[in-house]
């Protein structure tokens, strides 16, 4: 395949990235459902998966249209007609050559993340890549949907409102100067037109060409560090200024990227956040924080109890004394972090004679 640089304004757009999380495989199926079997394009998808799940998309996609779909294969060719979806826990990132699938550092709270790959795809192919974000929370694809825009190709949402989870589809509306928001079968319709059509640039789109320096900079170095050069993170500069905030993954320090109007946060090892997905790890980060507290105050309180015991017994009144005040105390700080984690609950429960502590325990260990 040519390179974005040699490719002559006859051809058409076919670089396809598409990405999605929750609600987004039902609307996946749709949309290769619509394609023709002999389109003359590559798709790539990302879905939010679990690092340890076992992927099924490939044949559901497969079954779903006529369309062969497959777990892309690292430093495997691009070939028009396929369709090749991110493995669980690797990066999906493009060459102007091949695909690699990568071990990078995750990107908003995920491996794999739709940011790396639209990047990648904008630096790799520019105006021939069209970018679609799909049903999702948060905000995973709206700084590489930007990217994408950067270098001249084609943004594209599900329109939010037949979206299961709407997040994702907002947020790009948005940050990116999305060029249609539409439904599904509407969108599948769309990207066959784009893909089968000569390009023809969009009012105020640019090319890779007419990026300033500093956007192409900074576009080469995140796609490298997103996997394609593991010292990456060491040997490029950091773009932004230096925050008062710590990465909620490594805790090390943040930079603050004003990214047009998004703001996004990458840490020294290639940790990166949107504002909105950092809160969501701090916040995490707080609950996990507030239950080793209380199960250390739990382990405190059975020792208290069993050593006021011990004194009582050995009728040592002022040391009995000493350990069920510390008790008391105990109690009520693991009062406060119940009420904390489990709110109202804890309440109701204790006066259902439910332990409320087991009970909490139970109810957050699929969270």
């Amino acid at each position: 395949m040519p390179t974005r640089d040699s490719e002559p304004r006859s051809l058409p757009r076919d670089i396809v990235v598409i990405g999605a999380s929750a609600g987004g495989i039902e609307a996946l199926t749709t949309i290769v459902a619509n394609l023709p079997h002999d389109l003359p394009a590559a798709l790539f998808v990302v879905v939010h998966i679990t690092a340890d799940a076992t992927s099924t998309l490939p044949r559901i996609l497969s079954r779903a249209g006529p369309l062969p779909a497959m777990a892309a294969e690292d430093r495997k060719p691009i070939t028009h007609g396929h369709i090749y979806v991110a493995s669980p826990d690797r990066h999906l990132l493009l060459t102007p050559d091949e695909m690699r699938v990568v071990s990078g550092p995750r990107e908003n709270r995920h491996r794999p993340a739709i940011d790396p790959l639209f990047r990648s795809a904008a630096l790799s192919f520019g105006r021939r890549v069209v970018g679609i974000v799909l049903s999702g929370a948060l905000n995973d694809g709206t700084s590489g949907l930007l990217a994408i825009k950067r270098a001249g190709g084609i943004a594209m949402v599900q329109d939010p409102a037949t979206a299961v989870f709407a997040g994702m589809p907002k947020s790009a509306l948005t940050y990116v100067s999305v060029d249609w928001s539409l439904p599904l079968p509407e969108l599948a319709d769309k990207l066959v037109e784009l893909v089968t059509g000569a390009v023809q640039d969009l009012e105020g789109s640019v090319t890779m060409d007419e990026m300033d320096d500093e956007q192409k900079s900074e576009l080469r170095v995140e796609a490298e560090i997103a996997g394609l050069n593991p010292q990456a993170v060491t040997q490029a500069p950091h773009y932004g200024k230096i925050s008062s905030y710590t990465c909620p993954d490594c805790h090390g320090p943040l930079w603050e990227i004003q990214d047009g109007p998004l703001l996004r946060f990458r840490c020294r090892v290639g940790h990166a956040f949107t504002a909105e997905s950092m809160f969501e790890g701090q916040a995490d980060n707080v609950e996990e924080a507030l239950w080793m507290a209380l199960n250390i105050l739990e382990e405190s309180e059975q020792l208290y109890t069993r050593l006021a015991s011990n004194e009582r017994e050995r009728q040592h009144r002022w040391m009995s004394e000493q350990f069920e005040q510390k008790l008391h105390t105990i109690k009520q700080r693991s009062a406060v972090i119940r009420r904390l984690l489990v709110g109202d609950t804890v309440e109701s429960m204790s006066s259902s004679g439910t332990n409320p502590t087991l009970t909490s325990r139970r109810d957050s260990s699929g969270a």
